[in-house]
């Protein structure tokens, strides 16, 4: 029995794709590698901030169900392969989910399927990676036999006015026809739809995107450093040049770079760049700047606590947000990881609050969580906010009299220091 679409990979951008589908009235299987997570869902429990237990519960009601078997990908007139595309322990782009996921499929597509490559990437892995392991493993010809599209994916976590249904869908095929296909598919359940030229072109939107984030972001934290060294008062300074109704995009400095996007797909360019012979210099440069933030953080802390005659050795230190961003549960390279290892490497005592996240450890040494806030502000001698989730109440937490080093600039006291 033939359904309309299978979600390959169930996580932060497949089970919303699954929802925004099942929602328009598609027959809707998810296939995933993780058996929990597929018990999970089958019991309508989401692992997805945002998809609640009822949404999935709504889609379980309309049919959906989720699988380890691949067998079912023999059945589907659609398949979306939304896997992860992070780094290797090198620090270089890994796409061994990509190319594992095309041969699960190859060999079971037919005349007439619909592949669509959601994950981020960079240029060419349409064209040069997955069209050769699906046409090899089918026999089949793409833009013959079977069309073949990349609509990269453009999920904000926790974002809550634009979901899969009202933000833009770039479709790119790798012949217009198969463009064509992916329009016909994602017009069902996405309003606005943005043909590319071509997959190379939608491949490196993508990654524009995100680099352009991630420079911008940098560009703030290095002004937050020279700040800091001049004495001026830096989220003064943004609020000012915010102000400009034209010619400037607000961006905030922070303790680091976290998520699964910004972080990692700079990467991804700067890799295809050096394959091709061109260096990008303000990526490198970029990078540069974010991954010294985490360490600016901890020679604030350890300035403050000398401050008050201490050392960071013994002394009590309670992080406040470990997630990579406001309001989700996701801590995918939050640089909560490297401020917290570089406070254990000098000897304090690092606890974490966060009302999202369950267990933090890092290095595989699970650091204690707080659940009583109230206690853990009397019992730190020093706390930093790392993420101003809005469950955090900033004039209670400013007028507690606690050491508290703010890196979102959110709070004021005699108390506060900001980053």
């Amino acid at each position: 029995m033939a359904v309309d679409l299978v979600v390959v990979g169930l996580g932060y951008v497949g089970l919303p794709l699954a929802a925004a589908a099942c929602e328009a009235g598609l027959d809707v299987v998810g296939l995933d590698i993780a058996d929990e997570v597929v018990a999970g869902l089958n019991a309508a429990r989401s692992h997805v901030g945002d998809v609640p237990d009822s949404a999935v519960a709504g889609m379980v009601a309309a049919g959906f169900t989720a699988t380890t078997d691949p067998a079912v990908l023999a059945e589907a007139d659609t398949v979306v392969l939304c896997v992860p595309t992070g780094l290797s322990a090198t620090g270089e782009p890994d796409l061994g989910p990509v190319r594992g996921a095309a041969s699960t499929a190859a060999s079971r597509i037919r005349p007439g399927t619909l592949v669509v490559l959601e994950s981020t990437s960079h240029p060419g892995t349409t064209e040069e990676v997955v069209r050769p392991i699906l046409e090899l493993g089918s026999g089949l010809r793409v833009g013959e036999d079977f069309h073949l599209v990349y609509s990269p994916e453009r999920i904000d976590p926790g974002n809550e006015r634009f979901a899969m249904h009202n933000t833009p869908k770039i479709i790119s095929g790798c012949t217009p026809l198969c463009a064509k296909y992916g329009v016909a598919f994602y017009g069902r359940f996405v309003e606005s739809l943005v043909v590319s030229r071509g997959t190379r072109e939608a491949e490196m939107a993508k990654l524009l995107e995100n680099s352009y984030r991630y420079v911008n972001i940098a560009l703030v934290n290095e002004i937050a450093l020279f700040c800091d060294r001049m004495g001026i008062d830096v989220w003064d300074v943004l609020h000012c040049a915010g102000t400009k109704p034209f010619g400037f995009a607000p961006f905030e400095p922070g303790p680091g770079v976290g998520g699964h996007c910004i972080p990692v797909d700079p990467r991804y360019l700067e890799s295809k760049a050096r394959s091709a012979g061109f260096t990008f210099g303000t990526l490198s440069a970029a990078r540069a700047v974010n991954e010294r933030m985490p360490s600016h953080v901890v020679l604030r802390a350890t300035e403050l606590l000398a401050g008050r005659g201490r050392t960071m050795s013994g002394s009590r230190v309670l992080l406040l947000g470990v997630a990579y961003k406001r309001d989700v549960a996701d801590t995918r390279e939050s640089p909560a990881y490297p401020v917290a290892r570089g406070l254990l490497a000098q000897g304090s005592a690092v606890r974490f609050h966060d009302p999202a996240v369950s267990e933090f450890a890092v290095d595989g040494r699970p650091l204690r969580k707080e659940h009583r806030l109230d206690e853990a502000l009397d019992a730190a001698d020093l706390v930093i906010l790392l993420q101003d989730h809005s469950c955090y109440d900033l004039i209670e937490l400013s007028s507690s009299g606690c050491l508290l080093l703010d890196t979102r600039g959110r709070s004021a006291g005699s108390a506060v220091t900001l980053l």
